[in-house]
């Protein structure tokens, strides 16, 4: 090896890096979709590497359940505060408010599902053109079909039979009045490349992500953190175990793992003993076989 060779890391962040640079010159109005979660986290410092020493030229949108928890809205403002970003809140509950969207009802339910329109419509009110985010090929058999510069229909919706040859890393992104893209920078990454990243740049994360004390239920295999949003059924044991979460999403349908791992180190070599999927606890993706992907096809990201 030279010393000019790259890392697998560094291979990785020079993609991503150029996928967002496309994304800048080919589009007149992105915007980087933002949950909290770790990939958006790292999508977000991605984002300040490709444009530095000049400011993200893009906002960053969070579609926000209403059903989130209280860490991860914490994180969130604090590190908008932090590096003087612009954020976008499109909320769920203004939508339920003003009768756009209509909300679950029983003991099962979710907003995670609501997401769908309410993104749509905000990105129809802002004139996106294109919404970047941290979806990763490893995560889910749908993720996995996607391009990077992935077209969405006028009506928001994706077709994965009908997706554009990305040779070379050669990105088309023209479009039709009314059409938008999503880009999926860290496309290529996995769980672990994710950690061993966030390490190796002391990237900050909410604390939901280590491991701590926390008020928990088992429902159909997953473990439930106990908040207000859900409602437990009669044979449902709440009890105080040593938990974290592998992905943060809505509280409803974000499921924990009994885990030790208080740092970043303890993380990785948790990931690489486990053989369960890091989307292996939501239970929105349980609902049936084909739950994400017929999502995505709706226009959910």
């Amino acid at each position: 090896m030279n010393q000019y060779s790259l890392s697998h890391l560094q291979e990785l962040e020079a993609e991503s890096i150029y996928v967002i640079r496309e994304v800048a010159a080919q589009f007149e109005n992105p915007v980087l979709l933002f949950s909290g979660g770790k990939d958006s986290i790292v999508c977000f410092h991605l984002a300040k590497k490709a444009f530095w020493p000049a400011k993200v030229p893009f906002p960053l949108m969070h579609v926000d359940t209403g059903h989130n928890f209280s860490e991860t809205i914490d994180f969130r403002d604090k590190l908008i505060e932090k590096s003087g970003a612009r954020l976008i809140v499109a909320s769920v509950q203004k939508a339920i408010d003003e009768g756009k969207v209509v909300e679950e009802t029983g003991v099962n339910a979710s907003r995670n599902g609501l997401q769908t329109s309410v993104l749509l419509e905000a990105i129809v009110e802002h004139s996106f053109d294109c919404a970047m985010g941290g979806a990763r090929r490893d995560e889910e058999k749908a993720r996995a079909k996607e391009r990077f510069f992935s077209h969405r229909d006028d009506f928001g919706q994706w077709d994965p039979k009908n997706q554009r040859p990305e040779l070379w890393n050669l990105f088309n992104g023209r479009k039709n009045v009314g059409e938008h893209f999503r880009a999926f920078p860290i496309s290529n990454w996995t769980e672990m490349d994710i950690w061993q990243y966030i390490l190796n740049e002391k990237i900050e994360l909410p604390s939901l992500y280590f491991s701590h004390q926390r008020d928990v239920f088992e429902r159909d295999g997953t473990l439930l953190s106990k908040t207000d949003f859900i409602q437990t059924k009669e044979n449902e044991i709440v009890e105080n175990r040593t938990i974290r979460f592998r992905t943060i999403g809505d509280a409803t349908c974000t499921g924990a793992v009994p885990s030790e791992a208080a740092s970043i180190e303890d993380i990785i070599n948790e990931v690489a003993a486990t053989r369960t999927t890091e989307r292996g606890g939501r239970a929105d993706d349980k609902r049936s076989e084909a739950a994400m992907e017929d999502r995505k096809k709706e226009g959910y990201f």
